[in-house]
């Protein structure tokens, strides 16, 4: 393990406290670092609405946004307009990458055909041009698609990452069935629509020999049933989001800020994904930025549409909530931001980086978002952690004041 260095080329400020990290081992010399060089974050879970819904975010400004957040890759799921379900659909958002992109974006292919569970997509002919392939947005709800989908991807030689939900279990719920839902008269999501689709993936994945990852887990269960599979020998990965580490049921508002998919569970919930994080349980993290309308968003938690963005402030609140209180070790955190996310997709790394001063505060103000979205949990919140600059290939994508 390389452990961390002084910097030829310090930015201004305390020079005998910039540190460079480009390994798996912080090692030490933390202690009252201020400005650290880390290798650029990886996202493997974005929306960048392009095709279909520019009116939300589009390649440039996703991009621009995940720059924003120290970001130099991401992977964008295919919940389009049209569903990147083919090579002809595909097309289009690649040629939008190229025009438009400030950093490395790794397409999803979709699962199945419209994302609509009955037949499946063109695997084959997008193998070649995207980064995995899943049907984010909606559970495969048919065992036998699922499996013949997670044949053909490992003959492929790619990931299947799901989003699991189980549809006859939801019941019109928008927020987790807990003790919220029932003190304030909202319709709640159970916790099983999520954990049942997983655990019936994980045989399936048993039996098939795929690679499988399961995207933005929420709950203990889910945690536990991974943990096990693991021990068994499947060949899964898991993520969560920074909400989910840090926020709860309990921090719940009347609000559409506070509005995603899956929800906000419980403590017990919040509690058993962040042992997840210590264990190795849970591989990464993977912000779901989902930026909608201001529109969208102003309806409450009934009515508003599902998903927060989350590429400017996703160090800073992990690195604010866990960190500094000595939760999480600043290393798991880089690793769980940066290395882990490549290594399960083939992302290479390359110079890529971000320096961030760890210990300039700054407060969330969603207007000067670069992302088009403007829906924060976080909105107001006084972070630590300034990013000063991003480079992808040799190229500064963002500088800080």
């Amino acid at each position: 393990m390389e452990q961390l260095k002084q910097a030829n080329n310090r930015p201004s400020g305390n020079s005998s406290h910039f540190l460079v990290y480009h390994g798996t081992d912080i090692g030490t010399a933390t202690d009252n670092s201020r400005f650290v060089s880390f290798p650029g974050f990886c996202d493997v879970h974005v929306h960048f609405r392009e095709p279909g819904f520019f009116y939300k975010e589009d390649i440039g400004s996703g991009s621009r946004a995940a720059a924003a957040g120290g970001y130099t890759a991401v992977c964008t799921m295919p919940n389009l307009k049209p569903v990147m379900d083919s090579r002809e659909h595909l097309a289009l958002q690649l040629a939008a990458i190229r025009e438009k992109a400030c950093i490395h974006i790794y397409p999803y292919g979709a699962i199945t055909v419209d994302e609509a569970g009955e037949e499946l997509a063109d695997l084959v002919g997008m193998a070649p041009d995207v980064i995995a392939f899943s049907d984010d947005g909606r559970g495969v709800q048919r065992d036998e698609m699922m499996r013949r989908a997670m044949e053909q991807a490992k003959a492929l030689g790619k990931v299947i990452a799901a989003h699991c939900e189980v549809n006859e279990l939801l019941h019109g719920g928008y927020i987790h069935n807990g003790t919220y839902a029932a003190a304030h008269g909202h319709r709640g999501i159970c916790s099983e629509s999520e954990y049942a689709q997983i655990a019936r993936d994980l045989e399936l994945c048993a039996q098939t020999g795929c690679s499988y990852h399961v995207c933005h887990i929420s709950t203990k269960e889910s945690v536990e049933i991974i943990r096990q599979a693991k021990r068994s020998g499947v060949d899964v990965t898991c993520e969560t989001g920074p909400h989910y580490l840090v926020l709860d049921e309990n921090d719940l508002q009347e609000d559409g800020r506070f509005k995603m998919n899956p929800p906000l569970r419980s403590r017990e919930d919040r509690e058993a994904l962040v042992e997840g994080v210590l264990d190795g349980t849970v591989d990464m993290i993977a912000t779901d930025h989902a930026p909608h309308s201001v529109e969208e968003k102003s309806r409450g938690l009934a009515g508003s549409a599902f998903g927060i963005v989350g590429l400017e402030t996703a160090f800073p609140v992990l690195y604010t909530k866990l960190v500094r209180p000595g939760i999480v070790p600043l290393e798991k955190l880089v690793d769980l931001m940066a290395y882990a996310p490549r290594r399960r997709f083939g992302i290479p790394l390359g110079e890529d980086r971000c320096v961030w001063d760890l210990e300039r505060t700054w407060v969330v103000d969603p207007e000067k978002f670069a992302t088009r979205g403007r829906a924060t949990p976080f909105a107001g919140e006084t972070l630590y952690g300034y990013l000063m600059e991003t480079v992808c290939d040799g190229r500064t994508v963002y500088r800080g004041e």
